[in-house]
């Protein structure tokens, strides 16, 4: 849209991303790796790996899976970790060793990972021993050969690393009893892969990199195929966002709270690595007390969440009380942002939220709101080498302030759903442009807006109500700390709307509530019904599930 690009050309933003440097990611990290040795990449629990420490000990992991298994360039290998240091090493190993990375969430159930293990076709696994329980259930249902165990302690000093799994173990029974037989320790495939080279990895940028599932909302769960050039294009294209912030190579302190297995989070990584930036993991964003113990001293200058998070730590007193004097960015992405969360936080911070946009088969970023040029409520423009357009029912590409779905063309775009060609063309069209299954409009002067997923739409007596704009008029009202809001049948107007509330007071008062919202709201927008509960569904990364408050009415 000719809006959008004179949004762009008017802020002095890029086009294109050059790639030319790398044949792969793998090469990518590598090379920043080297390039500040001796800079911290990581923290967690109190230990810090270099990045020289981070280069050699995937160095280790990838000679391992070279040298002591009978894996082969392009076998898929399931990470099955949280937020620990054994991530990124993990990681960077596998794709060193010209293998493909599966994603898997450490909290699924026997049949989830049974589903995934199978449908990926992985080989082997790295797993936390405190998780193995329903990983040794579903183990013999697959076609995995090759078990590597780590637990929490591991890349700690000798004397820490017996003392927290020794903690873990037998004082804080976190590691369930499991059997899995032939298992490596971490430990010991580092060791083994100590002293020995592996071939650069020959992979080609347009190679298969990671399968990330998709939440499966809809049957099962798919993997999107990500590519080298897929990540490396996200990179290069959050690093102009990060130099119209101001922000310095090397000299960033980020919180990433956010899980490592969502695509969210995974991408953040990966652009923290290339900048050289100190990343700072948290295992369990749930504990909020735990984190706020974590952040006590810490300079953070970068700052990654999504709604519910920010909620949960500025109702913290705790947190309320840190030093924010550092704080330039805080990204948002996942879910959207709402008016009250994003509030909060730049009472409590003083630091706005910059919101984003993506998904698990974009890579990431498609959109970010773009510098000094922050505009709350949107989610920007379109990252560097990226088009996007809104599209009707028909595919009739709409003109400004018309609501339609979110079309999206670009590097990052995944290659495809794995061995699944019909969904493939179904989302991806013959000309590379992504249909996102989300509703959004471009503003007159190019910012883009989401309204809300195509399938959460409530169509009330012929009318759309997109559940984000009543959700936000609900979370607006002081009593009120979460709220999502579904479609229910009615027999005079097909469906009505249905709002879920967590109360942020004692006694919630549900006739004041429905006054504000008919204040503030079309009457065929105001919830016909109210249900109070004490907390919603969400998913690992903490986005609210309304299908299965939908499922349960």
């Amino acid at each position: 849209m000719d809006v959008i690009d004179q949004a762009r050309a008017k802020l002095g933003l890029t086009d294109t991303i050059d790639l030319s440097a790398w044949d792969n990611m793998a090469q990518m990290q590598s090379q920043a790796c080297t390039r500040s040795p001796q800079a911290p990449a990581f923290t967690c629990m109190g230990q810090t790996l270099s990045y020289a420490e981070l280069e050699q000990l995937s160095d280790q992991f990838a000679a391992y899976l070279y040298h002591h298994t009978p894996l082969q360039a392009g076998d898929r290998v399931a990470l099955q970790l949280p937020n620990v240091l054994q991530y990124p090493v993990a990681f960077l190993g596998v794709l060193k060793a010209g293998m493909v990375v599966v994603n898997t969430n450490p909290l699924y159930s026997e049949r989830e990972l049974v589903h995934q293990f199978n449908d990926s076709g992985a080989k082997a696994l790295i797993v936390l021993a405190n998780v193995a329980g329903h990983t040794a259930k579903a183990l013999p249902k697959t076609g995995i050969k090759h078990v590597i165990v780590t637990e929490l302690g591991d890349l700690h000093s000798p004397v820490k690393r017996v003392l927290i799994n020794f903690a873990a173990r037998y004082i804080k029974k976190l590691v369930p009893e499991y059997h899995i037989p032939n298992i490596t320790p971490f430990t010991r495939a580092l060791a083994m892969g100590k002293g020995k080279t592996v071939p650069l990895s020959e992979a080609k940028r347009d190679d298969l990199m990671a399968l990330v599932y998709t939440g499966g909302t809809t049957g099962v769960s798919k993997g999107a195929m990500i590519s080298h050039a897929n990540l490396m294009a996200n990179v290069m294209q959050l690093q102009e966002v990060r130099h119209a912030l101001q922000l310095g190579d090397g000299s960033e302190i980020g919180i990433l709270p956010l899980p490592l297995y969502h695509i969210y989070a995974s991408m953040l990584s990966a652009v923290s690595i290339y900048a050289n930036d100190h990343t700072i993991l948290i295992p369990n964003p749930r504990d909020i007390d735990g984190m706020v113990k974590v952040l006590k001293g810490v300079k953070m200058s970068t700052f990654a969440g999504l709604n519910t998070l920010f909620i949960g730590l500025t109702n913290n007193p705790g947190f309320r009380e840190l030093d924010f004097s550092s704080l330039k960015l805080t990204m948002s992405g996942g879910m959207a942002l709402s008016r009250d969360a994003a509030d909060k936080w730049q009472k409590v911070t003083g630091c706005d939220i910059w919101e984003g946009y993506g998904l698990t088969e974009t890579t990431g970023a498609v959109t970010c709101n773009p510098g000094q040029a922050n505009q709350r409520g949107t989610i920007g423009l379109p990252v560097a080498g990226t088009q996007v357009r809104i599209v009707d029912e028909e595919g009739q590409v709409l003109g400004v302030d018309q609501p339609g779905e979110l079309c999206a063309r670009g590097p990052q775009v995944m290659l495809g759903y794995w061995q699944r060609a019909e969904a493939t063309s179904e989302a991806i069209d013959n000309e590379g442009w992504f249909s996102t299954g989300d509703i959004a409009v471009v503003q007159p002067d190019g910012y883009i807006r989401i309204v809300d997923r195509k399938k959460d739409m409530v169509i009330v007596s012929g009318f759309n109500v997109y559940p984000n704009e009543v959700e936000d008029v609900l979370t607006d009202y002081a009593g009120v700390m979460e709220a999502a809001v579904i479609g229910i049948p009615n027999e005079k107007t097909g469906e009505a709307v249905k709002a879920f509330v967590v109360p942020a007071v004692d006694e919630l008062s549900l006739t004041e509530l429905e006054s504000h919202c008919r204040e503030n709201l079309a009457a065929y927008k105001v919830p016909r019904s109210f249900e109070v509960r004490t907390e919603l569904p969400k998913s690992a990364v903490g986005k609210i599930l309304r299908r299965e408050l939908r499922d349960q009415n």
